[in-house]
């Protein structure tokens, strides 16, 4: 059997588990001890976040690939994100499907937070 879910790098993992813990309005929690923190996605799926082995160096964020949280009101979600420690990376824009705002999260990964009209 294969499971498909969301597995994130991280130099941090408890406070980036926080972050989108927060983000999502759930709650993140570690693995017995293991230092993988795990997140229930509002719609149903999982984002794991880890540290990779430190014998090898972490690659770069890839700049096409990103977390994308579908909200009601970006503004709103993106401001609560700044104060959790994201930086805008592209500011609000609407655009004909939606509001999008870029962010990058408190470790630089790309964050799309997106409401489709």
């Amino acid at each position: 059997m294969i499971r498909c879910q969301l597995v994130l790098a991280s130099d941090t993992p408890a406070r980036l588990a926080s972050f989108y813990g927060t983000l999502c309005g759930r709650e993140a929690a570690e693995t017995a001890g293991s230092g993988v923190w795990t997140l229930n996605l509002p719609t149903g799926g999982l984002l794991q976040i880890y540290r990779p082995s430190r014998l090898r160096p972490q690659p770069p964020a890839a700049a096409r690939l990103a977390l994308c949280l579908h909200c009601g009101d970006v503004q709103a979600l993106g401001e609560q994100a700044l104060a959790l420690g994201a930086q805008v990376d592209e500011p609000l824009r609407r655009e004909v499907f939606g509001d999008e705002l870029w962010l990058r999260d408190p470790e630089g990964n790309r964050l799309l937070l997106l409401s489709l009209t």
